[in-house]
């Protein structure tokens, strides 16, 4: 109210010394309308042009903030996620296939990779890899996952959210569980589908995130596409 009040006074100074000096009241006060009369153009300008560039730049900068979080969610947990559940498929050599991704990938090899893990149906069974080590695992990151659930940035991705949520769920179905020795069927059916929602929803949200990398990292996604989780031969180390 300080502010406006001595802007308003300053104005009126100002205006009071041009009559004062000129002795032109007319000439000021046709000015001083005409200014006025700028003024709804003056808003539409700052409302709808100057506030829609700022948000686009706050939403870029979040946007940065999203994947960095994104990388760090694949680095420590779901990269090992990943090959850790499809030890739990016998039928994902047709999926893996379409999800060893180079260098030379396009966008339109992305979208294509996409629509095929959330449109094939893989076939995650419980009982046929170590269920105890795939606890063990997940346990390990509760803390990391709790961090990443309190992190604000997310509430704008919705998508890595419901990820973030899936991963967690089938934490806690695991932890609820003190031996997978001797579960009924319908135990274990449950918890192969917990075990592949959470792994579809890794491959597409990890495939948006390799096309991130090859477009503004690439010194980052070299190193991705080396240790893909999805291929059985991936190493790090470059041949020459």
């Amino acid at each position: 109210m300080l502010l406006a009040l001595s802007l308003v006074l300053l104005s009126s100074v100002i205006y009071s010394i041009q009559i004062l000096v000129f002795r032109k009241t007319e000439d000021t006060f046709f000015y001083m309308l005409q200014d006025i009369a700028f003024v709804p153009i003056q808003v539409l300008i700052v409302s709808l042009i100057i506030e829609r560039l700022l948000n686009e730049r706050e939403k870029t900068v979040l946007l940065k903030k999203m994947n960095m979080l994104v990388g760090a969610f694949y680095s420590e947990v779901g990269s090992g996620l990943m090959k850790r559940c499809s030890r739990f498929s016998t039928d994902l050599s047709e999926l893996s296939g379409h999800l060893l991704v180079t260098p030379q990938w396009s966008a339109e090899d992305f979208a294509r990779a996409r629509f095929l893990a959330g449109h094939v149906n893989p076939h995650l069974d419980s009982r046929s890899a170590d269920l105890s080590q795939l606890k063990i695992f997940l346990e390990g990151k509760r803390g990391f996952l709790l961090s990443l659930l309190a992190n604000p940035n997310l509430l704008e991705h919705d998508a890595f959210t419901d990820l973030l949520w899936a991963v967690f769920h089938l934490l806690e179905e695991l932890t609820s569980r003190d031996d997978f020795s001797d579960l009924p069927r319908a135990d274990y059916d449950h918890l192969s589908g917990d075990m592949k929602r959470a792994f579809t929803q890794l491959l597409a949200e990890w495939l948006s995130y390799m096309q991130h990398l090859k477009q503004d990292y690439p010194y980052l996604f070299s190193l991705a596409v080396r240790v893909n989780p999805m291929d059985p031969k991936a190493t790090a180390v470059i041949e020459g």
